[in-house]
């Protein structure tokens, strides 16, 4: 029986915590070496990681690569587990080879050395990159959309409050602080100047400290720009 090393990853916060995607992921990896005569010698997963991440950033990614030893097999829920960008899922998959193993994945697509094999695998990993694009697109549009619609999307911004619908409220006296900084930029001055400004007259940023930092001028004024749009 050939050892194989079993690689999870859910991109989430919430599939992480849940353990579902996970759970999902292990049961089918079990399933399948049970079938294909593989032995499971350990199992490594990244909880929260996106696809689009190299192995730098996958601590358990890059732990599975290196218990492989020649002969090994990494074997992955399914192919879009090991990557969502092309590029990326190609780096891995030749620092796998490099170790003498190569990957598999439990729904059996793509699996062999055929043509056909590498044709489907290719396939797989420029739908996979396609799919993540296509849900940043619609996230980016649909919490434009909430943003312009007043709704919260993270932490509350500077200059308002929300209520406990998670609607966003205008804070007054921070809105004050806006048409200050608005202001000041319209009479030429730059945002580490206002910033400065900010600091010296005492005025409290959202987090409570008096310290403002030109970063946060601009980030105040692009959503005040993306508000007006």
């Amino acid at each position: 029986m050939k050892n194989a090393i079993a690689y999870l990853r859910v991109s989430t916060t919430s599939q992480a915590e849940s353990g579902a995607g996970l759970a999902a992921q292990a049961a089918a990896i079990t399933t399948f070496a049970a079938k294909a005569g593989l032995t499971i010698t350990a199992t490594f997963a990244d909880a929260g990681i996106s696809g689009a991440a190299g192995m730098a950033d996958r601590v358990g990614l890059a732990a599975a690569v290196a218990a492989l030893k020649r002969g090994d097999v990494l074997v992955v829920g399914k192919r879009d587990r090991l990557g969502r960008d092309t590029f990326t899922t190609l780096g891995i998959e030749r620092a796998i080879a490099k170790r003498g193993a190569c990957v598999i994945s439990a729904d059996g697509v793509g699996n062999g050395d055929e043509a056909a094999d590498k044709f489907m695998r290719s396939v797989m990993d420029a739908a996979a990159a396609f799919e993540r694009d296509l849900i940043k697109a619609r996230t980016k549009a649909a919490m434009a959309s909430m943003r312009k619609a007043g709704q919260l999307t993270g932490e509350v911004p500077f200059g308002w409050t929300s209520d406990d619908a998670g609607n966003l409220v205008s804070e007054p006296a921070e809105q004050l602080v806006i048409s200050r900084i608005i202001e000041a930029r319209a009479a030429g001055l730059s945002y580490r100047k206002i910033a400065a400004i900010l600091t010296a007259s005492g005025t409290i940023t959202k987090k409570g400290s008096c310290s403002w930092t030109h970063t946060s001028i601009v980030s105040i004024l692009k959503r005040q720009a993306a508000l007006a749009a």
